[in-house]
């Protein structure tokens, strides 16, 4: 844990990393191709794997910078997508997590799963998405 405190005070107090499983075998993702994952609009990696989003409550911080810095949307959009889809039998919502530990634990024990973090508690468990 300490390390991970240590970690976490190298990262500006704004930055966030995009998380995958390790498995996902993707280093970088366009902000294009983040914001489909995140919209649900992508559902499948590359090699055919399942995408599993998780993300913060609306009301956290971090996912208000996440999804305003990386994704270019208002968190409000987001849901407005995700409640569409998910009344519409057309898709469903994320798995909202309570804080960035259970993140990192959630991205790091399914494969497929992407989120985010302010920085990494224990970077060798998930993989760092580069967004281009």
């Amino acid at each position: 844990m300490c390390g991970g405190l240590l970690l976490n005070a190298s990262h500006p107090a704004h930055a966030q990393d995009l998380i995958a499983h390790p498995s996902t075998g993707v280093d970088s993702l366009s902000r294009n191709e983040a914001r489909l994952l995140f919209t649900m609009r992508v559902k499948q990696w590359p090699d055919g794997t399942p995408v599993k989003v998780f993300v913060l409550p609306d009301n956290d911080a971090l996912h208000g910078r996440f999804v305003s810095g990386l994704l270019e949307l208002y968190p409000y959009q987001l849901r407005r997508v995700w409640d569409r889809q998910l009344f519409s039998g057309t898709g469903q919502a994320p798995v909202t997590v309570a804080n960035e530990h259970e993140m990192m634990e959630r991205v790091a024990s399914n494969p497929g799963a992407i989120g985010y973090v302010s920085g990494p508690f224990d970077p060798t468990s998930v993989r760092i998405l580069e967004v281009r």
